[in-house]
């Protein structure tokens, strides 16, 4: 009984593993790194939270796609320009990241998101 729970627990923590993993082709910054590119002309910065989230605080040079719409717009965003892509602690924008990547975008996830964002 011991050993099912002991591979239901690793079973728990490999689905929890790869939803956290953003894709192959995806980089990682932190929002120190963030703070050096928002200026960029040639990068497109989206913010993946509810629209209430993004209401309530957000950074400017982000547009707001909420995660629940970004397949619906994919031809609303650019893909002569790198993506950087945000959410509240991560884990959102890692999806996106992996919604984006498999269709052909150029893509960076921000680390910990606006939770880290000073």
């Amino acid at each position: 009984m011991e050993f099912i729970g002991l591979l239901i627990l690793a079973g728990l923590v490999l689905i929890y593993i790869r939803q956290m993993k953003t894709g192959k082709n995806v980089k990682q910054i932190s929002t120190v790194d963030l703070k050096k590119q928002l200026g960029d002309r040639t990068k497109q910065f989206i913010d993946v939270r509810t629209p209430a989230e993004y209401k309530g605080r957000h950074i400017k040079e982000f547009r707001n796609i909420p995660l629940n719409t970004l397949h619906r717009n994919l031809d609303k965003i650019s893909k002569d320009k790198e993506i950087i892509v945000i959410c509240q602690s991560g884990m959102r924008s890692a999806k996106a990241c992996k919604i984006l990547s498999s269709s052909g975008f150029s893509v960076t996830n921000v680390r910990g998101g606006m939770g880290a964002w000073t």
